[in-house]
């Protein structure tokens, strides 16, 4: 044993009248917060509308959660299926579990959706948000020091955390003190963005390419962190899935960033109003009257006028398309 230097919160929970607040959801929520108020000022620095933000991503971090509690249920899928097991548990999620892996992923299919939708350039995004991102899973993992949940293989370091014996799996009931695996991993992701942020500002890293480093930064620290870990979880060919899901993560981020074009998008947020000029300019080379001044070609008050100019300007119009 070994003077703690890192003791257990000996509570998890609190009630606010008939209100039970988990303090796990507490800092998920602040981490969704600080990168959701960083994100805005990077925005912003590219051109984009901060408020547009604000709905992008409320409905990525719904989807987010959908995802991260799939990923969970299918990953330990031996928790909510077969005999003596309850499929509803699959869908109480304020029991715990949540894969940061589904949470990004389904996030990511979200925010191309909407992206999409406003004519604004996806890797650009997820540049966007990369950095953000490792700060938001950062804070996060501070909520399994309150849950003395997914902790590291036992040590006797200064920094071992202090587990209490309800909390330690089967056959580590003698040990007191494990690698605290939430704080590996919170540092690892702070330092992963303020790397992410120097390279972006050194090498003009754009089109995509900040996220694939990204992808590469959180997968191989989560490899080696996963390595640590104690709490059961499935297995194969003698490495825990998390594990493989790692490697292939990181290989995904490494092709992506070897194969994605250099530079920056010139334009990658437009504005609703600039893409609306743009289409107008498009429609009246269409020949398209509508996309014209509506009062000289609609007003019925014009007395022919306004017909003989909407007629002309159509001529026009066609005359250039």
């Amino acid at each position: 044993m070994t003077a703690q230097f890192l003791p257990s919160p000996s509570v998890s929970q609190f009630s606010v009248g008939p209100l039970t607040v988990h303090i796990y959801a507490l800092c998920i929520l602040t981490g969704i917060f600080v990168a959701w108020g960083w994100g805005r000022r990077r925005l912003a620095a590219r051109g984009g509308d901060p408020a547009e933000l604000e709905t992008m991503v409320t409905v990525a971090v719904v989807a987010g959660i959908v995802g991260a509690r799939a990923y969970h249920v299918i990953t330990d899928h031996q928790l909510f299926f077969g005999p003596g097991r309850d499929i509803w548990d699959a869908f109480r999620i304020w029991q715990g579990g949540l894969g940061i892996v589904g949470g990004v992923l389904f996030g990511a299919i979200a925010m191309l959706v909407m992206c999409r939708r406003r004519g604004w350039s996806f890797p650009s995004m997820a540049d966007v948000l990369a950095p953000t991102l490792l700060v938001a899973q950062g804070i996060g993992r501070v909520g399994n020091w309150f849950n003395q949940e997914l902790f590291g293989r036992p040590t006797t370091l200064p920094w071992g955390l202090e587990i209490d014996p309800d909390h330690r799996p089967d056959g580590y009931g003698q040990f007191t003190t494990f690698h605290p695996t939430f704080l590996y991993e919170m540092l690892w992701n702070f330092t992963g963005a303020g790397v992410l942020v120097v390279l972006e500002k050194r090498f003009r890293i754009g089109h995509g390419r900040l996220f694939m480093l990204y992808m590469m930064w959180y997968s191989f620290g989560r490899f080696w962190i996963e390595g640590l870990r104690v709490d059961p979880a499935n297995q194969l060919a003698g490495m825990r899935v998390n594990e493989w899901v790692s490697i292939a993560i990181f290989l995904l981020g490494l092709a992506g960033f070897l194969l994605l074009r250099r530079g920056v998008v010139a334009d990658p947020f437009p504005s609703a109003a600039h893409q609306d000029a743009e289409q107008s300019v498009d429609d009246a080379a269409e020949g398209d009257t509508d996309a014209l001044e509506p009062a000289e070609v609609l007003d019925p008050e014009s007395g022919g006028g306004g017909e003989r100019q909407g007629d002309a300007a159509g001529e026009d119009a066609e005359a250039h398309s």
